[in-house]
């Protein structure tokens, strides 16, 4: 399979998924209460639907980046590539839920919801690094990259494989702040370069 295919497959994934968000935004000004008190009502949805559009906009930004330096599209990178968006394709349905329970305010679902998010964040990172893995290793054997060098990048490009089990704990405590810890973790990712040279 040629590299521009696997890339417009992932992006038409990646835009499917970021569109859901928004379909769970929305209020209804004809039924009680006004405008700005249904908005502010509404909250958790605002701030997961921002949290979770930038997770899924800074996975679509690192995609394209690391793609840049695939050599050979082999079978196991598009299975790792698939393992990716299948857990990004996960996102709309975790954050509707977590906004549902951080509105309803029921603390054990909330709990749960953090799980789930966290769980699909988790598996989301560890693809990733499976995917950049396998992208190096090629670079590795041709003499593209260093071992140093292709350590350095698998150490700085995994840190969410470690950072999002540490915020899902946190969102077991506290859901909002782990909705932040994740947008702070998100703009680490949006400016983090691979380590890598242009091949």
């Amino acid at each position: 399979m040629s590299k521009t295919r696997l890339e417009a497959f992932s992006d038409g994934v990646l835009a499917v998924a970021i569109t859901l968000l928004v379909l769970d935004l929305h209020v209804d000004p004809g039924k009680g209460g006004s405008l700005l008190a249904q908005l502010g009502a509404a909250w958790p949805s605002f701030v997961a639907y921002v949290v979770s559009f930038l997770v899924i906009g800074v996975i679509w930004v690192n995609h394209h980046s690391i793609f840049r330096f695939a050599v050979t599209i082999d079978r196991l990178l598009l299975f790792w590539n698939l393992m990716l968006l299948m857990f990004v394709t996960t996102i709309p349905f975790t954050t509707s839920t977590l906004a549902g329970a951080l509105a309803d305010g029921d603390a054990s679902d909330v709990r749960v919801a953090a799980v789930l998010y966290g769980g699909a964040t988790t598996g989301f990172a560890v693809a990733f690094t499976f995917v950049w893995g396998r992208i190096t290793l090629d670079l590795l054997r041709s003499g593209a990259m260093g071992a140093p060098e292709r350590k350095r990048s698998m150490l700085r490009f995994s840190a969410g494989t470690v950072l999002y089990p540490i915020l899902t704990l946190v969102g077991v405590l506290y859901a909002p702040a782990m909705l932040a810890g994740f947008a702070l973790v998100s703009v680490y990712y949006l400016f983090n370069q691979t380590g890598a040279s242009e091949a």
